[in-house]
């Protein structure tokens, strides 16, 4: 494989100097960390708002119910997978997410978390791309229940013409007529469903920790010269090798 170098000349130190500079910025990831744990209680105080909707979704045993995704346990992740009516596979980003997701969905069950992933598409459509993919995680169809379009991750085409769609709690011009997202669910004693958080945009970065490595490497994210962000990104069977530049 060809091999590839840092071709910027980096700014050198002595090993004391460089100390000094690392404890120095140890501080701010202090600071950082100490906000993130604020952040996380704030979001966990967050109201919950009952879910009224009766929602149900093609999977593979058949038809379920929103409360049935969570398999006995309380709390609820979805992911908002961009999969639409046709689309001959999904979205590489939001591939990129599931493969984040995927491992962890043990983990989350340990701690009382079930996982699902739900796409506009229908099943039949679904279950291909998933089992080219390899992913093992719960995934159901949205087709035709309207969750999608109550959770703004799916527009119509008249919809992206007129511009203005509601995504990521605001009014944007959207390229496509599905958008990703991550959602989070509660379910009390008595079964009653209540939706407690979602995230979209930049907000689903929460799972890509493939960019969290990414930014304590010299190149970082590598991204500024490309035509958009994740330019770079592929399906995971998609890279021919791991990438090299020169």
């Amino acid at each position: 494989m060809k091999t590839s170098a840092i071709t910027t000349k980096p700014k050198t130190a002595t090993p004391e100097k460089w100390l000094a500079a690392r404890l120095e910025l140890l501080q701010q990831e202090k600071v950082i960390t100490k906000l993130q744990d604020k952040l996380a209680q704030s979001r966990r105080e967050l109201p919950w708002v009952k879910i009224t909707q009766p929602y149900t979704f093609d999977s593979p045993r058949g038809r379920v119910s929103l409360a049935d995704l969570f398999e006995g346990r309380s709390q609820l992740i979805v992911q908002h997978f961009m999969l639409g009516p046709g689309w001959e596979e999904g979205c590489k980003s939001c591939s990129f997410m599931l493969d984040h997701f995927n491992p962890t969905v043990l983990h989350l069950k340990a701690r009382d978390v079930a996982f699902t992933v739900i796409s506009q598409a229908p099943l039949a459509e679904i279950l291909p791309f998933k089992q080219r993919m390899g992913w093992n995680v719960n995934w159901v169809s949205a087709h035709g229940n309207g969750f999608n379009q109550d959770f703004h991750v799916s527009f119509t085409e008249k919809e992206i013409a007129r511009g203005q769609v509601d995504y990521n709690y605001g009014k944007m011009d959207f390229p496509q007529t599905e958008a990703p997202g991550i959602s989070v669910f509660a379910r009390d004693t008595d079964g009653t469903v209540y939706h407690t958080y979602s995230t979209y945009g930049r907000g689903v970065e929460v799972v890509m920790t493939t960019y969290d490595l990414l930014d304590l490497v010299p190149k970082g994210r590598d991204e500024a010269h490309d035509e958009y962000g994740m330019q770079w990104l592929r399906h995971h069977d998609r890279y021919e090798t791991a990438p090299a530049h020169a």
